[in-house]
């Protein structure tokens, strides 16, 4: 059935055949576009779905998971993590697997879905029934929200009806009247289908095609059927073989079918790739797909273009999550996750900073080596160091000595 009952899907994504109504009853809810019934499964036969989803998913599934409360002003990291935050669906479904798969679900259909199966002591006004300690996924496919007027609000898994307490859901692109998300596949089954389709198109255009791949003509003569199967057999036994071509002058051979299938084709597999990934919110460069405007954004470096990425496409995700994850956990802690694994800089620019941090005393010596990997100093090591290069010359020391001012010195000063 999917999350959407017939008269959402009509409202919403315009639907009414009854061809639309009726999906496959293994993949769940599809839209019907030509001679292709998209699904969430079926989308990702699309390269560029493919690649948009697994880019996004890999991110941020990846991102390290922190776990802060506030104390007075200062952010402060607190632990250790509850269960929910390492092992969410149980020893076998780590944090990272976890996020992954929510990620997918979220991006493909909207929500995501999963039976909260043990509970912790601890209650907030989120879950007053105990805070979730595991969380088991369910496929968007099998899972239908149902509001009725005269009801409660009850979720159908497999059909199985849950009660929403019992229900983890996450959803994006919410909109105003509406519990569940919409589902990104559905409202861009137009884009994909097309990219199917050529697909579909070109598979059968280059290998057994809907119309004969040459035509051959003789112009001497009027062939009666026994003289076309002959000729046909003659194709079939020489031409599609490979074989060498023997023909009289009584004969002409016209390729109708070439290799190319002309440059109108391939700009059609490009305008539909480029049309997938604004569905996705995922920067065409990023999954290897032109623009349809053939322009091209030069980028200073790398870590310039993944804060741009970060910043308007994968920062609204991002902050999504975070505040998913906080609603898990008790109050006054929060989640926050580590994006600076995306910002990663080259050795020198990254030199640069930290030796910037240093100087203006935002950070040590040894919170400078940390972030290079590399453990404090030991006293040898500093002994050592000082004996071969003299004690470090700080900026805004005074002159004649080394120990710097009761001000800090200002970066690049």
């Amino acid at each position: 059935m999917g999350l959407f009952g017939p008269r959402h899907r009509r409202e919403f994504f315009g639907i009414t055949g009854a061809q639309d109504l009726i999906p496959a009853r293994s993949l769940g809810g599809g839209r019907q576009v030509g001679n292709q019934t998209i699904t969430d499964d079926k989308a990702m036969r699309n390269s560029v779905v493919w690649a948009c989803l697994k880019l996004r998913a890999g991110l941020i599934s990846t991102f390290p998971v922190d776990q802060y409360r506030d104390v007075g002003s200062i952010r402060t990291e607190y632990s250790p993590k509850p269960i929910i935050l390492t092992d969410p669906g149980g020893l076998k479904v780590g944090i990272i697997d976890w996020l992954a798969m929510t990620q997918l679900d979220l991006d493909r259909a909207g929500n995501t879905v999963g039976l909260i199966v043990e509970r912790s002591a601890a209650k907030t006004p989120y879950y007053p029934e105990g805070l979730p300690s595991r969380i088991e996924l369910q496929p968007a496919s099998a899972c239908t929200y149902l509001k009725r007027r005269d009801k409660p609000p009850q979720w159908r898994i497999d059909g199985v009806f849950h009660d929403p307490k019992d229900v983890y859901h996450e959803a994006i692109n919410r909109v105003a009247g509406l519990d569940v998300g919409l589902p990104t596949v559905l409202y861009a089954a137009l884009a994909i289908g097309e990219g199917l389709s050529m697909q579909q198109h070109g598979l059968d255009w280059f290998s057994t095609g809907g119309i004969p791949k040459a035509r051959m003509k003789n112009v001497a003569k009027r062939l009666n059927p026994n003289d076309i199967s002959t000729a046909k057999q003659w194709y079939a036994d020489v031409v599609e073989n490979g074989g060498l071509l023997v023909h009289g002058n009584d004969w002409e051979y016209d390729f109708i079918q070439a290799q190319n299938a002309g440059m109108e084709f391939i700009e059609g597999r490009k305008l539909s790739g480029a049309d997938v990934c604004r569905y996705f919110d995922t920067p065409a460069d990023l999954v290897d797909v032109q623009s349809s405007s053939g322009g091209s954004i030069t980028y200073a470096n790398i870590t310039q273009r993944n804060l741009q990425f970060l910043i308007y496409h994968l920062g609204p995700a991002v902050i999504g999550r975070e505040d998913a994850l906080t609603r898990l956990l008790p109050r006054p802690r929060y989640v926050k996750l580590n994006t600076k694994a995306l910002l990663r800089m080259d050795p020198e620019t990254q030199r640069a900073v930290v030796r910037s941090g240093v100087e203006s005393w935002l950070l040590t010596n040894t919170e400078g080596r940390e972030l290079d990997d590399k453990p404090a100093l030991t006293p040898a090591q500093r002994a050592e160091m000082v004996e071969l290069y003299g004690a470090p010359k700080l900026a805004g020391s005074k002159p004649g000595g080394n120990k710097p001012s009761s001000e800090p010195a200002t970066a690049g000063a």
